[in-house]
Order: C-alpha cells, then structure tokens, then sequence
C-alpha cells in the first residue's frame, strides 16, 4: 500500500472524531446543561448572573527544577572524577558508577519537561473554562472563591509570575475589580510591600459599600471578583501584612461589599430591591493568630457589615456571602470533617483547617444573617435571606444550615448516626439553648466518607417548619482538572408576587484535564496528517508533470521517420540490398 494511501484511511478514521470532539469541547457548556436558572414564566435571564470558580491553584517554581540549574549536573562530577582516577581500569570503574547518576538525571530531566509541558496545559485548560462557560451562559459578574495560586510560601518574583499566568493566561483579557468600588487607596498610594499602614490596619478603613444599580455597568462582565485563600495568604497562624498587601496589589481587596439595587420601575417596593454582595476573608477569622492588628481588622469589618445591614425585617434585602472556607458542621456532611491543626511555637497559631469553628460560624450566620434560635427576635428570628458561597473543599458540598428554636420540629428519614453530636454553636449550644445543625442536600456533588443520613434520595432528609430559621451554603467543587473542571453558576431575581428575591445554584464541569489534552493531540495529528497528505500528493503531480513533458509530443517530421520519408539533404539514403 502507497504511503500516501496510508496517511489517507489513518485520516479517514480520525477526522470525523477529531471534528465531533473538538465540537463538543467548544460546546460543552450547552450540551453539559451548564447555564443559569431563569424567573419562571420569563424569557429573560436573571438580573444578576455570578458565573464563580473554586480554587485553581496555579502551580510554579515549586513543582519544577530549580532556575539555572544544570541539566545534567552529574556529568560534571563524573569527568572530574574520569580525569583524577589514577589509571584505565579506575577510570572503567569510574564510568560504570556514574552512568546510574546520569540515568537518574536523565530521567529528573525528562519529568521537569512534563511538568513545564502539564503547567502549561493547566493554564490553559483552565481558560479554556473560564472562556466557553462565559462565551456561552453570559454571567454579569465571575468571582473566584479563593486558592487563586498554590501555595503562599512562595517568594515575591514567583508570585508574580504565577499572578501573570492567571492574568495572561487563565483570565485573559479580564481584570480585577477596582479600587474606588472595593473602597481601597489604590496600588500607587501604597508603601513598601511588608507595610500595610493605617488603612490596612482598621483605623482608617474604607469598606467599599458603594451602590450601583444592577445592570447599569456593564463592565462588570469583564471583572473578577478575587477571594483570598489560604494558598494566597495563609492560615491565621502564618497571615502577615506582607502577604495581604501583595495579594492586594494582584488581585484585589480581600474584605469589601457592594449594593446592587434594581431599577426603580421594575418593582413596586417601597425601596428598591437590593442584593448585597459581600466578600469576606475567612482566613484569620479563628485564633490563635500570627498577627492580631489583622484580626482585629477581619472582625472590625464583620462589625461592619453587621451594622450597615438593613433591617431583617424587609424582606426586598437579600445577601450574598463570598468566603474561602466552609462553615462548621459535624462531621459526615460532606467530604471534609472539621479538622485543625496548629503552629508548635509562639504564638502557635492555625496551621491548617478544612472548616471555620462553630464561634466563627456562628458570628456570620447570626451577625452577618441576622438569624436566630430565639424566637422573640425580630422577624422571629428567620433573619436576612440570601446564601453563603465558599470554596476550599475541592470535592464541593451543598448544604443547609438550619436551628431549631423551642417548638420547632424536624422530621429526618434516613438517619445512619443516631447520637447527635453538639451542634455547630459548640459548646454554646449545651443544655436547652438552640444550636446549629446542617444537612447535606441532594444537589451536593460528594459524597462524605461516613455519611450521618443515607445518600441517594432526591429529597432532603429532614423535613423543617417553615418558620425555622436556615440558611443555605455553597460549596463549589474545585475548577482544577483533577476534579472536573467544575463551575457555579448563581443566578438572583425578585419575585414580585412574593415580595422576595430568589436565589438558584446550578453546577456543571467540562471533564478532567485529560480530555482537553486528548481533543487538541488528536486535533494536531489530524493537521499534521492533512499537511504531510498535501505536501504527498504535491509531490506526486509534480513528478507525473515531469514525466509528461520528458516524453514530449512527436512533431510532423519526426512522425514522416518512422513511415519511410525522404531524408533530409545531407542525410544518407538507406536502400534495400
């Protein structure tokens, strides 16, 4: 069989694949079902669109071979030794060692290539993301819930690199929010990197608390909204100045809030409805921590948003809360449990942690909320709607926190853990005093690895009164290809006829990195194959070109040569003996 032939069946298989795969992975998005829940009965999309990425962790320098180091670095050592051996037979002995170091560099060689090679495609798998799930569900606004890189142990220059990859790589063609919505002085009034100054520090703090009219800057569409993880700036236990004030300077503010109202005309409310959209660093919420000045910072902010909230009793208010880490629950929920470590020397702060504690929890749930197990609170204690959403648990989790004042009843089917554990009010909830519980909803995309209810139902598994105060929370999957490529989509509208805002989830993932891998290598033998066949089959009617003019076309002459015509003068006759 003729190469040529070849390549073409090769091609002839491989086309129709490369064309219907490429189709889907530029069109998962619709074919995935990903987009954003409508109002009912409404052609129009939802006001307010939050399309929200969790934790992509941009690796660097960390996970690849150190800059300016050699490639072989034993070759060196082994010639000096070959040179300093004192006869053949040591040199032979000499040689016969070290081919096992440079077979072991070769092969540290080979995998820092693929790391370079699987950075690269990371990224761009990552953008590839962010690119066709805005392209095709148009969101408002994106935010990322946090770990925007990989580690915060690394130095200022890596951090830059790693801060460009997710500007020019990742988000290509976005930006941050700016700094006179998020309340910030700005990147050209700050000092030196490690000082943070007075503004930092609370004692001049600006919160943001601007108020636009949803809808009317459409330069939204074209904003990240960045929230501080631990891989950015830490645990409470090793939080400093310096790292806040560089990530600041990358990505944004990590505490700030806005108002979003709808127009006027649209609602019949007294006020008009408003969603505020709240982003809070979570990350030195539980003590111990290195640095108080940034805690007290973290909590005079919460204090704020506390009392610039509206009143909970009106119910055209929502909220949206946009954190890193979970809230408290008990474990069996979802897939992380409540887990901390700390710091062995002063001041022995927090090393690591999957959820806040139950004090941290509750502060938001009943600060920030406003809800409450005490049913002679205001609004009997059913406090702010809105919703949490969070990140950190990269296998995500859905949830609904919920308390049950005196009266109130829950009715849970399914239940696999009869003891009940304290609440998520810790020891404040002992004794008779209302206490916080969650439960795992349908919708969560994990399963934890001791579940407290039983899995597989399509309803929840505990039925509430309608009066019990909840509150619902988010925990998006992680966006890295090892999980999916995971995105949330959060959609917000104001239903008239209920007086009330309503908020929608909706999650969906393009697959894991090895897909996108394998769309674009198949796409690129395809390219290749179609060139190499083009360039053959060039060849081939050059060459039968060339053979057509090497024959030629008889002329009438020569023609009369071969009949026996008359020679030409000076030729010789030729006669018949």
């Amino acid at each position: 069989m003729q190469f040529s032939r070849l390549v073409l069946c090769i091609l002839c298989l491989l086309a129709p694949a490369a064309i219907l795969s490429t189709a889907w992975l530029y069109a998962y998005p619709p074919l995935h079902g990903c987009g954003f829940a409508r109002p009912r009965n409404s052609t129009t999309p939802a006001p307010f669109r939050l399309l929200a990425l969790g934790d992509p962790q941009l690796e660097g320098d960390s996970s690849l071979p150190k800059r300016g180091a050699r490639v072989v670095p034993s070759l060196g050592v082994l010639w000096g030794d070959v040179r300093s051996a004192g006869g053949w037979g040591a040199r032979w002995d000499v040689l016969r060692i070290g081919v096992g170091g440079l077979w072991e560099d070769g092969v540290r060689g080979v995998k820092g290539c693929r790391k370079r090679v699987d950075l690269w495609g990371n990224d761009y798998y990552l953008g590839h993301v962010v690119r066709m799930t805005r392209w095709w569900t148009q969101p408002t606004h994106v935010a990322v819930l946090g770990d925007l890189l990989g580690s915060q142990w690394v130095s200022d220059e890596e951090f830059g690199r790693r801060a460009g990859r997710y500007w020019g790589r990742v988000f290509r063609g976005m930006e941050r929010v700016p700094d006179d919505i998020m309340g910030g002085a700005g990147t050209e009034e700050e000092g030196d990197e490690g000082d943070v100054g007075d503004e930092q520090r609370g004692e001049k703090q600006s919160w943001g608390g601007t108020t636009e009219i949803l809808g009317q800057d459409e330069r939204w569409s074209n904003r990240v909204i960045n929230i501080a993880g631990n891989h950015d700036i830490g645990y409470a236990g090793d939080l400093d100045e310096h790292r806040i004030a560089r990530f600041e300077r990358a990505f944004g503010r990590v505490n700030w809030d806005i108002w979003f109202t709808l127009p006027p005309t649209t609602n019949s409310t007294p006020s008009p409805p408003t969603l505020r959209l709240i982003t809070l660093n979570s990350m030195n919420l539980d003590t111990p921590a290195l640095s108080p000045a940034l805690q007290t910072t973290t909590y005079t902010y919460l204090n704020h948003l506390i009392t610039t909230s509206h009143p909970v009793s009106l119910a055209h208010h929502t909220t949206l809360l946009l954190t890193h880490i979970p809230l408290h629950k008990r474990a069996g929920i979802c897939y992380d449990s409540p887990f901390f470590t700390f710091f062995p020397a002063a001041p022995e702060g927090v090393k690591e942690q999957n959820m806040l504690s139950p004090h941290a929890s509750r502060a938001i749930l009943e600060g920030v909320f406003g809800l409450s197990g005490e049913g002679g609170k205001e609004g009997g204690g059913r406090g702010r709607a809105g919703a949490v959403l969070d990140g950190h648990d990269h296998e995500g989790c859905d949830v609904l926190h919920y308390i049950l004042r005196r009266g109130d009843k829950e009715e849970c089917g399914g239940r696999l853990a009869e003891d009940e554990e304290e609440g998520e009010g810790g020891e404040e909830g002992e004794g008779d005093e209302p206490r916080w519980q969650a439960m795992r909803l349908p919708s969560s995309p994990s399963r934890p690895r001791e579940p407290v209810y039983e899995i597989g139902g399509k309803e929840a598994p505990c039925v509430l009164g309608e009066q019990t105060p909840r509150m619902r929370e988010v925990t998006l999957r992680s966006v890295m290809g090892e999980f999916g490529g995971y995105a949330g989509f959060v959609s917000a509208w104001f239903e008239e006829e209920r007086g009330e805002w309503r908020i929608e989830f909706g999650t969906c993932g393009l697959g894991v990195q090895h897909w996108w891998w394998a769309v674009h290598v198949l796409d690129a033998v395809v390219v290749v194959g179609g060139a190499v066949l083009g360039k053959k089959s060039g060849d081939d009617e050059g060459v039968e070109k060339g053979k057509g003019k090497g024959k030629g076309v008889k002329t009438p002459m020569e023609k009369t040569k071969r009949v026996g015509a008359m020679p030409q003068p000076g030729e010789p006759s030729k006669k018949k003996g």
